[in-house]
């Protein structure tokens, strides 16, 4: 049976809320941790869908690897299973059957990788057959999705000879590519990184304990609200200043809507205290996942925008960019795009729906975003429909938004 979340007009409130950890980080030392045989387990790793299915993956010796949902897992253990023996089929979800990997098979395969398309070219799910690799030179397109580029380079060590991973034209989610980097570093191996070329040497990982800091991704739904109920202050518990993730920017876009950052001994204090920009221009090449939430809450605002750096929303857990369009045009909303790269919003209105109902593709980001728009619009009456997907990243999302003060109804249809 199918669950909504009806959200209701709410008082909200200052909050205390300790945050998930940081699923980007976790999957990437649970797959460092495996190839160096570490005896230490990651400390305080996610409880994300995402993470639970990576976890399940590394430690289980299952032919079949079932990654539903999560793409990071689709990309990273792809590699990873181009070097291990035996013979594997990795599937997913519907919908990441439709997410494209033919970049990442055709880099690997010519390292020498056994890749076969199950289903359709260029399209999970993939029979694998583990195998050693020989190193040299790769070629890859820069505005890809950093997975590809990140998987690559977590094997690199472990392949003969290492990797030079050379990168094409505008290159996206760098800060993904420096936490990569960063993360391979803290087991041993030094990879070099000059502007549109990655040389990683053959070497071996040394194992460490390594623990996972707070998600700066999920904190972007507290900069939300934070900008919409200027008598709030969220104490957001366990991130940290020099953060490893790209979407630690947050705090400095979001000055844009008014909302400072205050650091504190466990975390950070925010709230709105300053005027917000007229009208918004930003490139998110480096944080793609952050613009859902700039989208949503510039128009709950009144806050015109011209958003890009965006090409990789199509492919995400749904088109992120036909999925905005659609979902803010039930709250009034007209948004442009060029159906590339880019977003905006003129200030153009048309009716809204009665009652609207907000459908998440599956995509655990909108419905976060969109949660917020009770705080804006509290006569409207808005639904979340399969509110359940947050989990992919932030499983008690809506436990913590109800301590803020969130009232909701939940309804089987």
């Amino acid at each position: 049976m199918a669950k909504q979340y009806v959200l209701r007009r709410s008082a909200f409130r200052s909050a205390d809320i300790t945050l998930p950890t940081s699923k980007s980080i976790s999957n990437r030392l649970l797959l460092i941790n495996v190839l160096c045989h570490s005896p230490y387990k990651p400390e305080n790793i996610s409880d994300s869908d995402d993470t639970r299915v990576m976890l399940k993956a590394v430690e289980s010796d299952c032919s079949l690897v079932d990654v539903g949902a999560a793409g990071t897992s689709m990309r990273f253990l792809t590699a990873y299973l181009a070097l291990l023996p035996g013979e594997h089929i990795i599937t997913g979800s519907e919908r990441m059957k439709q997410r494209p990997i033919g970049l990442l098979v055709d880099a690997l395969r010519t390292l020498g990788a056994d890749i076969q398309y199950v289903e359709n070219e260029g399209f999970p799910p993939l029979k694998i057959v583990g195998k050693e690799l020989q190193g040299g030179k790769v070629t890859l397109p820069g505005n890809v999705s950093s997975q590809y580029i990140s998987a690559l380079m977590m094997i690199a060590p472990m392949v003969k000879g290492g990797l030079y991973i050379e990168l094409e034209g505008k290159i996206n989610s760098r800060p993904y590519i420096a936490m990569t980097l960063a993360t391979m570093k803290s087991y041993g191996v030094q990879g070099e990184w000059n502007d549109h070329t990655i040389n990683i040497p053959e070497g071996r990982y040394t194992p460490v304990q390594n623990r996972v800091e707070a998600d700066w991704s999920a904190a972007s739904y507290w900069y939300e609200m934070a900008a919409l109920c200027p008598q709030c202050k969220f104490h957001l518990i366990g991130l940290e200043r020099e953060s490893l993730q790209g979407d630690s920017a947050v705090r400095t876009i979001a000055e844009n809507l008014g909302v400072k950052t205050e650091f504190c001994a466990d975390g950070i204090i925010i709230n709105k205290t300053k005027d917000t920009t007229a009208h918004f221009t930003y490139d998110f090449s480096s944080q793609p996942d952050l613009a859902q939430t700039f989208v949503v809450v510039c128009c709950l605002m009144d806050v015109k925008f011209n958003f890009t750096g965006l090409e990789s929303l199509k492919i995400k857990e749904t088109d992120r960019l036909g999925a905005l369009i659609a979902e803010l045009r039930k709250l009034g909303y007209v948004l442009s795009t060029n159906n590339i790269d880019a977003l905006s919003w003129s200030g153009e209105r048309t009716e809204p729906d009665n009652q609207p109902v907000i459908n998440t593709y599956k995509d655990h980001r909108m419905a976060m975003a969109f949660m917020p728009a009770v705080a804006a619009l509290p006569d409207m009456g808005i639904t979340i429909d399969d509110p359940d997907v947050v989990s992919k990243s932030y499983p008690m999302f809506w436990r913590d938004m109800q301590s803020a003060g969130l009232a909701m109804d939940e309804k089987n249809i």
